[in-house]
């Protein structure tokens, strides 16, 4: 299995396992662990993954950092870990302070989903502010799983991460700050667009604040007509033939949420004891996220709908009727284990038809 198949199964079992941690050692044996297990380290060998690394600073002896990772006997990186439920901001000077004792070039801050990603890039040998780069598994992107398997054992480079670092922190910074200032410009914001031929009078208080809602109303606007176009533009292009050809194309723009993995992995473990597993497979689209057989998307199991205040399924009848299942929870897939069985007959069936008529 590739490394994203197995991060992703590993994350769709994170909402479960967060139930039952409750301290700092459950968060790293259930969480933080795996997942370096999963970037290849040998978590049990000491030499390699070690436990409470002693790292004096100054006069205070003994300090320690919960792991560090020694690759050709040198410490590359430093993991300060924290409870599940602790708030990560509060923690930042600590792995600061050991950061500077050793001679790891990177520093790892975690409560098992969060991961803030340190180096010195500021200064040589002093652990910067700012990360690098967050991730937040149960939120994560495919371009931050790429940067994630940069940390794979088998690929480390030390060099070419921290070459790559630079860029990565300040395009973070700077997506913050738009953040922001498109859900709450600023004054400078507004002067700034008033100043493009907008408003020529003097900038005062009151004109900011008369011009400010209209800016944050345009701003928003501006944004959805973006998305709108995306989907029309998906809506206009698709077709049951073409569909395949169309995810390949947007796939690139579409993000494959943790619900909808798990929506996957439930559809899986139902049908397994009745085909190969291997057969089933999925495709996200901008509309849907698809579970198939055999990979194919003209032979979909299910198409399943996870909105903000909406979820359903929908699976094909035997008389070829698109059939609406609202459910309440990704726990409720488990109540149709039938009606997927019945789907997933027909579809075994077609395909012996077709095997036949070959």
């Amino acid at each position: 299995m590739e490394f994203e198949e197995k991060l992703k199964t590993f994350i769709a079992r994170i909402p479960e396992l967060k139930k039952n941690i409750k301290t700092e050692e459950a968060t790293k044996t259930s969480l933080i662990m795996p997942l370096f297990q999963l970037l290849g380290y040998d978590i049990f060998n000491p030499n390699e993954f070690t436990p409470e690394y002693i790292a004096d600073v100054g006069i205070k002896k003994g300090e320690k950092v919960d792991y560090a990772i020694i690759l050709e006997n040198e410490v590359s990186i430093l993991i300060e870990a924290k409870a599940v439920n602790e708030k990560l901001e509060k923690h930042d000077s600590q792995l600061f302070r050991y950061f500077g004792t050793s001679k790891a070039k990177f520093a790892i801050l975690t409560n098992g989903i969060i991961y803030k990603f340190f180096t010195d890039l500021e200064k040589t040998n002093v652990m910067d502010n700012a990360p690098f780069l967050e991730i937040n598994l149960e939120k994560i992107k495919e371009s931050e799983i790429q940067e994630l398997k940069k940390f794979q054992k088998s690929t480390f480079n030390e060099d070419e991460i921290f070459s790559t670092a630079n860029d990565l922190k300040y395009l973070g910074l700077i997506k913050n700050v738009l953040k922001i200032e498109f859900s709450n410009p600023s004054d400078e914001m507004i002067k700034f667009i008033l100043n493009n031929g907008i408003y020529e009078g003097p900038k005062t208080i009151n004109i900011i604040e008369k011009y400010k809602p209209l800016v944050k109303k345009a701003i928003n606007s501006y944004l959805n007509e973006i998305v709108t176009d995306r989907l029309q533009n998906a809506i206009q292009n698709s077709s049951e033939e073409e569909e395949t050809e169309e995810i390949k194309s947007e796939s690139q723009e579409i993000i494959t949420t943790v619900e909808e993995l798990q929506s996957y992995y439930i559809v899986k473990s139902i049908l397994s004891e009745f085909c190969d597993i291997k057969r089933i497979t999925y495709k996200d689209t901008y509309s849907y996220f698809g579970i198939l057989y055999d990979n194919k998307v003209t032979k979909w199991i299910c198409r399943v709908y996870l909105k903000e205040n909406v979820k359903y399924i929908i699976i094909m009848d035997e008389e070829k009727n698109e059939v609406r299942y609202n459910i309440k929870t990704i726990e409720d897939i488990y109540k149709l284990k039938k009606q997927l069985k019945q789907r997933l007959n027909e579809l075994i069936g077609n395909v012996e038809k077709e095997k036949v008529n070959n």
